[in-house]
């Protein structure tokens, strides 16, 4: 790292100040860091994990081991990215700032429409409250202010509590926290025994 900071001051020196030719500069190497690699759970291991989870945080997890999802990409899911009908997940802006869809597992068709029927009556309940709102992306945001209240745009794994938006000044749920979802995923590893340094990130 210092000699890859020390090889891009001299690239910006070379370029921006002193105005001259950088190509001997340009063909210096960089340095590259050591390579390690993932930590990898067996099928055995995951269903022991799965197996000190429950509720929510076991509804999470599954879905990062059963369609592929990153922490904050199940995490920001909202009710209009899951498709069901067509065994589909909707990943929106994801990696590289890209789109992508993956699959909806099966398994978890019954525990997510649970789950999100209880959300729904949550989210109905807000509503008769006056609230219910959600923050929106800034193309969404401007089309209609009611759309900030519409089933659709809800998050899949809502936050508990409210918080105050700093410019509307509405209250809203946030989606829940990845680092709840980490704390958990922790806790079960040790409780299952698994001398691995086992992430989400491993699911």
């Amino acid at each position: 790292q210092t000699r890859n900071q020390a090889l891009s001051g001299l690239q910006f020196l070379y370029r921006h100040v002193l105005d001259g030719a950088s190509e001997w500069v340009d063909d210096i190497a960089r340095a590259r860091g050591p390579k390690s690699l993932p930590v990898v759970l067996s099928r055995a291991e995951v269903r022991a994990v799965l197996g000190h989870l429950s509720g929510v945080r076991h509804l999470q997890a599954s879905l990062l081991y059963g369609s592929g999802l990153r922490l904050m990409e199940c995490s920001t899911l909202r009710v209009k990215d899951l498709d069901p009908s067509r065994g589909q997940v909707w990943i929106r802006s994801g990696k590289g700032n890209k789109d992508r869809t993956t699959v909806f597992p099966a398994g978890l068709m019954q525990p997510l429409q649970d789950h999100l029927a209880a959300v729904r009556r949550q989210h109905q309940a807000d509503l008769k409250r006056g609230l219910g709102s959600v923050e929106l992306p800034a193309g969404a945001r401007l089309k209609s202010p009611e759309t900030q209240r519409q089933w659709a745009w809800q998050w899949v794994f809502p936050a508990t509590r409210f918080y105050r938006d700093a410019t509307t000044r509405q209250r809203r749920r946030h989606h829940l926290h990845p680092s709840g979802l980490q704390r958990h995923f922790k806790r079960a590893v040790l409780q299952a025994g698994i001398p691995k340094r086992a992430s989400c990130h491993s699911l």
